[in-house]
């Protein structure tokens, strides 16, 4: 269920945003996500760098010709679970697409790979909008987004 709600104004002044600058996802494969980025998204890597407390490192890939940056964190005393929304912390990762046709092609070009995904979505309620969802290897949600206007 979609809840549109208007929340009371912000009286504070608060410093400006320009986006997101990247996410940084903990994968228990480095190899194997790297190929599913590149693979997937079309993402190549940028750099390895590692990490400024503890140990290991991420594989920093970004897709070419637009802002998106997705670090690859790899922790070796991470616990190795499956990625689950219900514990506190990332739900979903949303990327946004340009055009309604957009979702349909990302569903086609996840056809045409072989990556299971969910059926497009689309409804006028509340703000008219599509996606299509599948899962990383380590099983996080990521929805290509399309948002009309």
């Amino acid at each position: 269920m979609t809840t549109a709600t208007e929340s009371a104004p912000y009286t504070q002044a608060v410093p400006t945003l320009t986006g997101v600058h990247h996410i940084g996802l903990t994968v228990r494969d480095i190899a194997t996500s790297e190929a599913f980025y590149a693979e997937v998204l079309g993402m190549v890597r940028a750099f390895v760098e590692p990490h400024s407390v503890g140990e290991g490192y991420a594989v920093v890939m970004m897709r070419p010709g637009t802002h998106l940056v997705i670090g690859l964190d790899y922790h070796p005393d991470a616990d190795g679970a499956v990625f689950d929304p219900r514990r506190t912390g990332l739900d979903h990762l949303s990327i946004r697409v340009n055009e309604r046709a957009d979702v349909d092609a990302w569903a086609a070009h996840l056809d045409a790979i072989g990556v299971e995904h969910g059926q497009v979505f689309s409804t006028e309620e509340p703000l008219p909008h599509a996606l299509v969802v599948f899962r990383d290897p380590d099983g996080l949600p990521i929805e290509m987004f399309w948002l009309g206007a």
